[in-house]
């Protein structure tokens, strides 16, 4: 039930605290120091926290009581990060590749984009499909879905500067994005209809909270906004 977020900073230069823990009474306490950058964040089934240095290009693990160890180099920006059902770690080098890391840390090209001018974001469906979104300079922008071949198709087109995403237990897919010029959180069915449910200027993240509230992330601030939507628990892993 704790929130975790990430103080990324000024590429190669260190904040105070990089990541902090937002326990259920909204109590903000440091967690990590010394991070570079980070900038994705997921979680495996034994709890441990895994967090993206883009200016590193390296994954680190983060025990319960904030311990770093390097968990993979060599991923470039790294940015959006995300487990699979089998415990592989999926990891986002913006310039242009996804990683796929098994459980035995062998890493391999998943498959390849357009680079983002910011950051991907991985977010897995319930059939294992890899939704990413990768902010360009076009204004009708791309959510892509890579299959369990790292095959690359197009979900959405028509988003400006996508980032975030989650999805909700009936399937809609949610991306912080602009949609017809208006910057907010944008549903996605199934069927490829697009809606904005939550209107804010600089909102680049959420997740969604087990009382059907979100924690919306915005550039310097995270809010707490009841939408009644129950999201869609992630995958459990065992690595």
């Amino acid at each position: 039930g704790n929130v975790y977020a990430t103080l990324s900073g000024p590429r190669n230069q260190k904040t105070p605290v990089s990541i902090f823990r937002i326990d259920r009474d909204f109590q903000v306490r440091p967690f990590v120091r010394d991070l570079m950058n980070p900038t994705g964040l997921a979680f495996d089934g034994e709890g441990y926290l895994y967090a993206s240095s883009r200016a590193e290009g390296i994954v680190y693990r983060i025990s319960p009581t904030g311990a770093m160890t390097v968990y993979a180099e060599g991923m470039g920006v790294a940015t959006g990060i995300a487990f699979d059902n089998d415990g592989n770690l999926f990891v986002g080098d913006r310039s242009g590749t996804i990683f796929k890391i098994d459980r035995e840390r062998q890493i391999f090209v998943y498959a390849t984009l357009e680079p983002s001018v910011a950051a991907y974001h991985l977010t897995f469906d319930t059939t294992g499909t890899l939704f990413v979104t990768a902010p360009t300079t076009s204004s009708r922008d791309h959510v892509y879905t890579i299959n369990r071949n790292g095959e690359v198709d197009t979900f959405y087109n028509g988003l400006g500067r996508p980032q975030g995403s989650a999805f909700d237990i009936d399937g809609n897919f949610y991306v912080a994005a602009s949609l017809n010029g208006q910057r907010g959180i944008v549903r996605i069915t199934p069927r490829r209809e697009a809606s904005l449910i939550v209107s804010g200027s600089s909102i680049v993240g959420f997740c969604f909270l087990e009382d059907g509230c979100a924690a919306i992330a915005t550039n310097n601030a995270l809010y707490h906004v009841e939408l009644g939507i129950e999201g869609q628990l992630l995958p459990s892993t065992n690595s």
